[in-house]
């Protein structure tokens, strides 16, 4: 199976374009309309289309902090969010017919923290588990992986979330999730339970549309932590849109996470969601309904993957438009693809390399996750992604990524 790597799900079946990586004109936002609101469909109908927004308050640059020996427990990335035991299957079928299950840890944040440390940047994790033995394994466990795990709290009376899911892709009716996470400890998370200090240190906060969806506490904190602020660190949103957390599906989801993206300074959004949640039909009116975000990333699927980087739109400059496609994948697990993308693009953010080469970066991360059995994955070595990062249009357009292709001694074949 071969796959693209900017899709939310990792869709199969895809062969990338080579070809117009180039910067283009910004799409143009429509910006003379004035803020609107998504219009909640009666019954949980259609999504409504979106028009574009106005939010107030600066978005501001990646806060440096000092790389120094008076600060060695500073981090790059915060990443809030709840992270659950999972229950991965032996075998492909119904999880009626499935015998047996092996045990992991998931979750969208936790596992973009544990890909960043794995790159090499300094990451704290942010969450809450219950005071239960599924929350000492993913404490441990997440630990293990070089993440901070200090401020994770410790819940004595809500129990850890688990789930249950098939090994079908994520994309196709036959693949389900059973979640066990109803009242769990990560679901009360709140302005009051998760101190602001304990997220606001870093460089860059690293959040989701998941939190959101856990609770009325749950939300509230992500409205706290995306409101503008002196000294706020870039804020990262990641829609990751899931209708089973939303029993009011898209007219309950769409006002509110389009509220929350609109308050981060990056966002990345999957174009299948936000069709899905917004109705929104192409990559130019998503674009046209965020104007606000510095960097918007739209996961194109087969296609790849576009970021209107906004940089120097507050000096009178023009937006930029850079589209990559994706590279070729023989797909392990069509599972991880999206956190691991928006771990490489952070990674890059971080070294200052520019969107090109953050895409590029998120893709190969992606190409990382899909590569095994499982969500997380060891990313290859910084050498090893800089130098296929910096290949040429050409070159880039006709990669091929199998199992293995991370070690430095893999070849990386093409056609």
């Amino acid at each position: 199976m071969t796959a693209s790597l900017a899709g939310s799900e990792g869709v199969a079946g895809v062969t990338a374009p080579a070809g117009s990586e180039g910067p283009e004109r910004a799409l143009a936002p429509a910006g003379s309309e004035g803020p609107a609101r998504v219009a909640a469909p009666a019954g949980g109908g259609e999504p409504a289309r979106v028009a574009a927004p106005s939010v107030t308050g600066t978005v501001p640059a990646i806060p440096t902090v000092p790389n120094t020996p008076d600060t060695p427990t500073t981090p790059d990335v915060v990443c809030l969010g709840e992270s659950m035991v999972t229950f991965l299957p032996t075998r492909p079928g119904r999880l009626a017919d499935v015998p047996a299950f092996t045990r992991a840890i998931g979750g969208a944040e936790s596992n973009v923290a544990c890909a960043l440390a794995a790159a090499g940047h300094r990451v704290r994790w942010v969450g809450r588990v219950g005071r239960d033995g599924f929350g000492d394994h993913l404490v441990e466990a997440i630990a293990a992986r070089g993440v901070d795990v200090r401020a994770v709290g410790r819940d004595p009376r809500r129990p850890t979330g688990i789930y249950f899911r098939t090994a079908a892709d994520r994309a196709t009716d036959a693949h389900e999730v059973a979640y066990y996470r109803a009242g769990s400890a990560a679901s009360a998370m709140s302005p009051d339970t998760v101190p602001y200090d304990s997220v606001a240190d870093g460089r860059i906060l690293h959040l989701s549309g998941i939190t959101a969806a856990l609770s009325a506490d749950c939300l509230a904190l992500m409205r706290e932590l995306t409101a503008p602020r002196p000294g706020r660190p870039l804020v990262s949103f990641d829609l990751n849109y899931r209708p089973t957390l939303w029993p009011g599906g898209p007219a309950e989801a769409g006002p509110v996470l389009l509220d929350l993206a609109r308050r981060a300074d990056l966002v990345f959004v999957g174009a299948d969601e936000a069709a899905q949640v917004w109705g929104l039909p192409d990559p130019e009116a998503v674009v046209a309904a965020l104007p606000e975000p510095t960097v918007l990333v739209v996961k194109l699927g087969e296609h790849g993957a576009l970021a209107v980087d906004r940089t120097g739109a507050a000096d009178g400059g023009e937006p930029v438009v850079v589209r990559v496609p994706a590279p070729r994948v023989d797909v392990v697990a069509p599972v991880g693809a999206g956190d691991a993308f928006a771990a490489g693009f952070l990674s890059a953010t971080l070294r200052g390399l520019g969107t090109r080469a953050a895409i590029r970066h998120g893709h190969l991360m992606a190409a990382a996750a899909l590569t095994v059995p499982g969500d997380l994955a060891d990313p290859p070595r910084r050498a090893h992604a800089d130098r296929l990062a910096a290949l040429d249009d050409t070159a880039w357009g006709t990669l091929h990524l199998g199992p293995g292709w991370t070690g430095d001694d893999q070849e990386v074949r093409t056609p």
